[in-house]
């Protein structure tokens, strides 16, 4: 089976925060871990797949999150075109993993069921269930559908040889993890299945949920899926992931290689 090289793009920030904001329960007056917002990129000969999309700058200002770099404009550091990607996975419809689709004029994009469902039924009558999403990037997905653009999935797929979709649910009504083969064996992109390493190591929910039982059953089956290895797990926003792994070149700072090994043992 021929292995990916896998990328980490991190395009944005917030912070700071409090553990009340990255954990349920947590004390709302001691200080946490900040929020590193990424896109991912799946390459090798035959296939190219981008892992979500990003947010626009004018979403990044009204969402107050500090915006490094629009993704649709640096993935062609990674010698991509996004008007040429053929393949987008979207984790879950978030504002900040789903913006910008119209950059993508020829994508084909890998979706749950339960996602699109979720984003357009009556859960979104809820302020608190709907705040995660921006009505004009669902609409637009919405637009995407009717134009036969997209691949519905339910539960598990084998995408191609070396890339498959798992759905978690727990943290929106349809989230995917994203499990990749690569020089290093199985990586498992977790997005917000778990935002950060402490998540899923403490088993302790993100307080952004839909479901928190299948947040918590989302970890169990994160790390059977990444084969009991922490780290083969790449959490969807932890800021460690930028420290943990090798850097292409120092033009290309913010962009990191997830399929060679970590430079430093997890510090846990």
């Amino acid at each position: 089976m021929q292995p990916f090289e896998l990328f980490a793009i991190r395009y944005a920030r917030n912070g700071p925060r409090k553990l009340g904001q990255n954990v349920i329960s947590g004390d709302p007056h001691e200080d946490h871990s900040d929020l590193d917002f990424f896109v991912w990129v799946a390459k090798r000969g035959d296939r190219v797949f981008l892992i979500d999309t990003g947010m626009s700058a004018e979403t990044a200002k009204r969402r107050r999150d500090t915006l490094i770099r629009v993704p649709a404009d640096c993935i062609r550091l990674l010698g991509l075109d996004c008007a040429k990607i053929e393949d987008i996975i979207i984790t879950h419809l978030h504002y900040d993993h789903a913006g910008t689709l119209d950059r993508y004029p020829r994508a084909r994009l890998h979706v749950q069921d339960s996602e699109v469902a979720y984003a357009t039924g009556r859960c979104m009558c809820s302020d608190l269930l709907r705040r995660g999403y921006d009505v004009d990037d669902v609409v637009h997905l919405v637009r995407c559908v009717h134009a036969g653009r997209v691949d519905f999935h339910d539960g598990d797929v084998e995408i191609t040889s070396g890339l498959s979709l798992h759905r978690v649910g727990g943290h929106t009504g349809g989230s995917q993890v994203v499990r990749v083969w690569t020089e290093r064996g199985w990586v498992v992109l977790a997005s917000d299945a778990s935002h950060l390493y402490y998540n899923i190591r403490k088993n302790a929910p993100f307080p952004s949920v839909y479901r928190v039982d299948e947040m918590v059953e989302g970890y169990r089956i994160i790390h059977r899926l990444a084969e009991g290895s922490w780290d083969h797990i790449i959490p969807g926003h932890d800021p460690l992931v930028m420290k943990l792994y090798p850097t292409l070149s120092s033009e290309l700072e913010g962009i990191v290689r997830l399929d060679t090994a970590p430079l430093q043992p997890l510090p846990f």
